[in-house]
């Protein structure tokens, strides 16, 4: 029966054979060439993070025709953040990262006996076949090395007198080997034999046991690296051929549940600090504590596992599972800012593109992360949500409004957290979307006003118009404020038309909440008759049900061939009356209400006036009654008073009671028509 190798031998068979040294060249060149899809070179190396950028811009600067008009994203738009911003990532996720050194005294235990025997079967002939090829080669070797002797007379005089010095030296060398290398060797043997034995469920039952009674047992090492093979499940890679086997679907199952639901107990327990424990205790303990040092690469495998496993698992339910259970450990990511950019880069995708419940894990564990570690975290993961954003908002229809209304609101969460960081990000957007504008206003070209007639652009306006209104009454924010208010007087001033009333009216929208937030008057109403007078308020005959059903909140510009439609001017007065009653509610207990409604009854009037169709009359004549009753009541009581137009504390004051009450007649009217309008918009 063959034995095992010696030393000597199994040394020159890792090193010494052509064959051996053949299969190496094969096996690094098809990991080369195996990593470059998951994110890395032809080399191994890590991608140039500019080449990445660029590809991203590329992306999403190409040209798209909608029905809202044709979309051409500006390339500073795209590059909102610059090139110095981007996430720098360190290469640190070869094949064998995540693996620890596992201790020798951790039971396998095998299900049956028959399973030993055909185990140490299996070994013995591999043992005997690799015998029978080593002497092959060695044979082979010395009939070449006889054949030069026989043939070179003065080479084997020249070998005979070196023979001597060659042993000599070849003694001293295999002695210090031996000595520095002994025991190494033979632990490394120990644990390769030991790595390749298959876990079982009852191997794994007694190491999760083992952990629980105690965190310092060297199962737990054995498990963190049978969670790593677990997360890259199915995977074949050049490490994890040689370590423990995953022979079931129970085990899978079993190692990933137990290491998500206990790790971060085992980890606190191992630094001595409690499971309610805050971030800051933890992060000293991080800074000063001497178990880090033994506990750190614990956390570190947990982290890289986890994060190979977000890349492998497609199935949504356990993707929350895994995000739930990383929530608790976040804090520790202080100590591997690499690993934290990474994660970020996952949970971003996840949040843009994953499902319902998937997307709203990823921007909870996002959140954790920007709010709990230091402020570049939040920096990197505010930049790219926004970049996301960008690149995501190109279209707008119904399939994907509700998830960019989500995007947009998770976001503004995000930045929330820090006004001040997101306040300088968006002085410098909304100076490039002016850049935009101003740039357009001078050149008049039809490219450069499609580079602003485009969903990026307006998506991008309309969320820092959201920033300002979330944030405006804690924190200074006019000068934010006076460039948003710029920007969009600039972009309604450059498109004239009916085709443009959807476009106009969101305009019209922005202002109205900016207004609403500042408390600071701004003339919405000239934009919205603006709007009525391209209508034609609504004359000519209905076309019945050929005509197709209208939602302005999915366009931006209106079709040729729908202008002229009943329909579209019926949506368009409809919309525009209710922008200006919102306009109005602002103002309908303010002390220069009887005028600001003046000029704006007048225009309404015409309009009644000119419409021929019985709903859109009903609606004008219904909004006038209201708005010349609340004006009708304003001036009685402006009348009773006796401050000056100066004392502005008095003026705040004016009808503070009648502004809370609910049941006033013109709050009532405006809760009316904005109920109308989301059951219109549903039944759309």
């Amino acid at each position: 029966m063959a034995k095992k190798l010696g030393k000597k031998a199994r040394k020159f068979a890792r090193k010494g054979l052509q064959t051996v040294q053949k299969q190496k060249r094969k096996q690094r060149t098809f990991f080369k060439k195996k990593s470059a899809p998951r994110g890395r070179g032809l080399n191994g190396e890590a991608p140039d993070e500019n080449e990445e950028n660029l590809n991203h811009e590329r992306n999403v600067s190409q040209l798209d025709q909608n029905v809202g008009g044709g979309h051409v994203f500006d390339k500073n738009i795209g590059n909102l953040l610059g090139e110095e911003d981007e996430v720098e990532l360190e290469d640190d996720f070869s094949d064998s990262d995540g693996y620890l050194s596992e201790d020798t005294e951790c039971p396998y235990i095998s299900e049956n006996e028959n399973e030993n025997i055909s185990r140490d079967d299996t070994a013995r002939g591999t043992f005997q076949e690799e015998n029978t090829e080593i002497k092959m080669q060695i044979a082979k070797q010395k009939k070449e090395l006889d054949k030069l002797l026989a043939k070179d007379k003065e080479f084997a005089k020249f070998l005979e007198s070196r023979r001597s010095q060659l042993e000599q030296y070849d003694r001293m060398v295999s002695d210090d080997e031996e000595v520095e290398g002994d025991e190494e060797e033979e632990e490394e043997e120990e644990q390769e034999e030991q790595t390749r034995q298959p876990v079982t469920q009852t191997t794994l039952d007694v190491w999760c046991w083992l952990v629980t009674e105690d965190p310092n047992s060297p199962a737990l090492r054995n498990l963190l690296n049978l969670y790593h093979n677990a997360s890259l499940f199915g995977v074949i890679t050049s490490r994890n051929e040689k370590s423990a086997q995953i022979v079931s679907h129970e085990v899978y199952s079993t190692v990933i549940n137990f290491v998500l639901c206990e790790a971060d107990g085992i980890f606190r327990a191992l630094l001595g600090v409690a499971e309610n424990s805050n971030a800051e205790r933890i992060l000293m303990k991080l800074k000063s504590s001497k178990e880090w040092l033994n506990v750190g690469p614990l956390v570190k495998s947990y982290f890289k596992s986890s994060i190979k496993l977000l890349n492998q698992v497609t199935d949504t339910m356990l993707l929350v599972f895994l995000l739930f259970r990383l929530m608790s450990s976040v804090v520790f990511l202080h100590a591997f800012s690499s690993l934290g950019r990474r994660l970020i880069k996952i949970l971003v995708r996840f949040w843009s593109t994953g499902e319902d419940q998937l997307s709203t894990s990823a921007f909870l564990l996002m959140k954790e992360v920007a709010s709990q570690l230091s402020s570049d975290y939040f920096n990197i993961c505010m930049k790219a949500m926004y970049r996301t954003f960008v690149a995501r908002c190109k279209f707008v229809d119904d399939s994907n409004l509700a998830r960019i209304d989500f995007m947009k609101s998770s976001f503004l969460e995000i930045t929330s957290l820090d006004v001040q960081q997101s306040y300088l990000v968006a002085v410098s957007s909304l100076q490039r979307l002016g850049d935009v504008v101003k740039h357009s206003s001078t050149t008049k070209k039809k490219e450069d006003l499609m580079k602003i007639n485009n969903w990026q652009y307006i998506n991008c306006l309309n969320l820092w118009v959201k920033f300002i209104c979330l944030n405006y009454k804690e924190n200074n924010l006019q000068q934010l404020f006076d460039k948003a208010v710029r920007v969009i007087f600039g972009v309604t001033s450059l498109f004239t038309g009916p085709r443009f009333l959807p476009l106009k009216l969101k305009c019209a929208q922005m202002l109205n909440d900016l207004s609403l937030t500042s408390g600071h008057f701004i003339p919405v109403s000239s934009l919205v008759f603006e709007c009525l007078d391209l209508t034609g308020v609504v004359t000519g005959k209905m076309d019945g049900d050929e005509e197709p059903r209208l939602k302005l909140s999915t366009l931006l510009k209106v079709p040729g061939n729908l202008l002229k439609s009943r329909r579209f001017q019926e949506e368009c007065v409809r919309s525009s009356v209710e922008v200006l009653c919102t306009h109005f509610s602002q103002w309908s207990f303010h002390v220069s209400l009887p005028e600001l409604s003046t000029i704006p009854l007048i225009l309404l009037k015409r309009c009644h006036e000119k419409a021929t169709v019985e709903s859109v009359r009903r609606l004008i004549k219904r909004f006038i009654d209201q708005a010349e009753q609340n004006r009708d009541f304003l001036q009685m009581k402006r009348d009773g008073v006796s401050f000056s137009p100066n004392d502005q504390t008095s003026i705040d004051n004016f009808l503070l009671l009648e502004k809370s009450n609910v049941k006033s007649s013109f709050t009532q009217f405006y809760a009316s028509m904005l109920q109308n309008s989301q059951i219109r918009n549903m039944v759309k």
